[in-house]
């Protein structure tokens, strides 16, 4: 079978580039063949421009060129392979299967306030409105959610979903992600000029009002035994939280070490992971963190309401500082290793390669019937 992702990029990483680079692997590992359309190939674009309004209009831009144009023009390359069946991860109108990996209008809803975050913001104002045409539409034949959760979201947001709605979800790198041994722990924090006696909380993550970094900063104020370390980040994101540690006097115990795409080094020198978001569609770094063995802090989002269980690999917290300070404080009493194996067994389960005979098993079903492609 001929399998095609259309996706903005695709590489390593945690987003959705990375998702659709271990389908491929995998895909490439059970005998398929692969093949790849992206920003590059469908829309090609220069590289964003410095300043902050610029940059904002070359975002919806470059958004409604992937959509509709990388859309049509992946439809028309799509129908001179017709053996092929396709993966559709954001944007692009086109596809048999059209990946979910989030709901833009559930997103600012649980940030509060959520239709004037839509209505100040054209770049989300465009995403509804595509993504209600693509799930009222033809476009696609089939739509896969991360979660039963998120499949009830598509459901409660657009209504009546025409494609059928199936459920799968991510797999995790065991390989990549596992306890680290004493000496790789030791080198992490050395790096970081930690002792045993740290406690350290790590967060991941770029939109860090999203995903709750403001909790957590906040909750620091209770929890004086730890310290947090922030990884990814938006500049001027970056500079507000600082000034909130700031005002909040715990900006000696916060470290910003900026974006970075390997994450093993962080996960090694940590004790806990805490992400106490406002919305996930699944949430792929709480699955890694486990992987690594880390107790996960996280309000019931994504896959952490389905895996964290409380008190045996971590707790499940609503967005509330207070709440969040005792947990912190709970696992800073405890030692990390005894956690590592209840945190690595239970997403032990979640392999890419179980993932991705899902994704065949569905596209062999399309496969099997007529396409009748938009």
């Amino acid at each position: 079978m001929h399998i095609v992702q259309i996706v903005p990029s695709i590489g390593p990483g945690s987003g959705v580039a990375g998702v659709a680079a271990q389908l491929e692997e995998q895909f490439l590992a059970l005998g398929h063949t692969t093949e790849a359309l992206t920003e590059d190939r469908l829309t090609p674009h220069g590289p964003p421009p410095q300043s902050r309004l610029l940059h904002a209009v070359w975002r919806l831009n470059a958004a409604f060129a992937f959509s509709i144009v990388g859309g049509r023009r992946a439809r028309r390359l799509l129908a001179q392979e017709p053996h092929a069946v396709s993966i559709c991860h954001n944007g692009a109108l086109a596809g048999d299967v059209y990946v979910n990996h989030g709901v833009i209008a559930e997103t600012m809803r649980n940030r509060g306030h959520g239709l004037w975050r839509m209505m100040r913001n054209p770049l989300h104002l465009f995403t509804h409105l595509r993504d209600r045409h693509r799930y009222h539409g033809r476009t696609h034949r089939a739509v896969v959610a991360l979660t039963e959760e998120e499949a009830a979201v598509l459901r409660r947001v657009y209504g009546r979903v025409r494609p059928p709605v199936h459920v799968i979800g991510h797999g995790v790198d065991l390989d990549a992600h596992h306890p680290p041994t004493p000496a790789e722990r030791a080198a992490a924090r050395e790096r970081l000029g930690l002792d045993d006696e740290h406690r350290v909380a790590l967060f991941i993550g770029h939109e860090l009002d999203r995903k709750g970094l403001g909790l957590l900063i906040d909750a620091l104020t209770e929890a004086p035994t730890v310290m947090l370390l922030v990884v990814g980040g938006y500049r001027s994101a970056v500079d507000r939280m600082t000034a909130r540690a700031k005002r909040r006097g715990v900006a000696d115990r916060v470290l910003f070490v900026g974006p970075h795409v390997d994450l093993a080094p962080w996960f090694a020198a940590a004790d806990m992971f805490s992400l106490p978001s406002a919305y996930e569609s699944y949430g792929l770094v709480f699955t890694e963190a486990l992987a690594s063995g880390l107790p996960v802090i996280a309000t019931r989002v994504g896959a952490a309401a389905s895996l964290i269980v409380d008190g045996r690999n971590g707790y499940l917290v609503a967005p509330d500082p207070h709440q969040i300070a005792d947990r912190l404080e709970t696992l800073a009493a405890t030692h990390v290793d005894e956690w590592r194996d209840a945190c690595r067994a239970s997403v032990s389960h979640l392999t890419w390669r179980a993932t991705a005979e899902r994704y065949v098993e569905l596209l062999t079903e399309l496969a099997l019937t007529e396409r009748g492609r938009a």
